[in-house]
């Protein structure tokens, strides 16, 4: 069902918008239903590759799901990917163009709930909620850059 993208253009730099989306660790203090994140490195893996366990909470629901997380500077995109959790699948991608003096951001998500009862309910809310979570990168990024 879901194939979404958002997409905006904000005043601040590239690498400042990647940097926002890359701070992992600090999700819980701005995102929107984030409660927790932990991320850990794979010493096998390359640097620029973090695994992230994102927990979630939508009213009494809690549900925490791992994304093996590749941020590319060079690229200017972040590619996620869940590798455990309530998702079928779940993929997503952040990217980062500079326009002008700023940057054109977008955030590109696709996902499946595994389970087709809770999935009915909770696609079509967790679709709604992407718009708030991407509102609450571009408030976020005015708050550390300024407004």
């Amino acid at each position: 069902m879901p194939d979404l993208f958002f997409e905006r253009h904000v005043r601040h730099v590239a690498d400042k918008m990647f940097d926002l989306v890359n701070d992992l660790e600090d999700y819980p203090r701005f995102v929107p239903n984030c409660k927790d994140m932990q991320v850990t490195r794979d010493p096998s893996a390359p640097d620029d590759v973090r695994f992230a366990k994102m927990t979630i909470q939508f009213g009494p629901v809690t549900q925490a799901y791992t994304s093996r997380v590749e941020a590319s500077r060079s690229a200017r995109t972040i590619v996620a990917k869940a590798v455990d959790g309530p998702f079928s699948y779940l993929n997503s991608q952040w990217s980062f163009e500079p326009e002008g003096a700023g940057t054109r951001v977008r955030f590109d998500i696709d996902f499946k709930i595994s389970n087709p009862l809770i999935a009915t309910v909770a696609e079509a809310a967790f679709s709604a909620k992407q718009e708030q979570i991407m509102e609450a990168f571009f408030d976020e990024a005015d708050r550390r850059y300024g407004g």
